[in-house]
């Protein structure tokens, strides 16, 4: 749970880097919080999804922060989130992207994360 918690205490950090395990345990719990939400706009509210729209809104700027920070990881630039609207092909692309190991030096986005984590 202190994966989501840090990527939204950052929630406009685009600079740096993020492990993988940082990026999909963001991911993993976005995704049971979402669920979470679209059940009780689902069953409380009738299906009017206020809850869901306000989460959404309100997990898009960190989510996009720490995918942009993934990117960096790997020595692409946060841009190429944008790939993502191409379907299908560029969903494919991206989750390659975000699977793809860190790079073992320091890299123009700043030193290996995992390094600091294993000092």
């Amino acid at each position: 749970m202190h994966w989501y918690v840090d990527v939204i205490k950052n929630y406009v950090g685009f600079s740096g880097r993020a492990t993988r395990t940082e990026f999909w345990m963001f991911v993993l719990v976005n995704f049971f919080i979402a669920i979470f939400v679209e059940l009780i706009d689902k069953f409380i509210l009738n299906g009017l999804r206020v809850f869901s729209t306000l989460y959404n809104l309100a997990v898009l700027i960190p989510a996009l922060a720490v995918g942009a920070r993934r990117l960096h990881d790997i020595g692409k630039t946060g841009w190429w989130q944008l790939i993502g609207i191409i379907p299908v092909l560029g969903w494919i692309v991206l989750i390659v992207y975000f699977c793809t190991d860190t790079q073992d030096k320091e890299n123009s986005y700043g030193p290996n994360p995992k390094e600091s984590l294993q000092e």
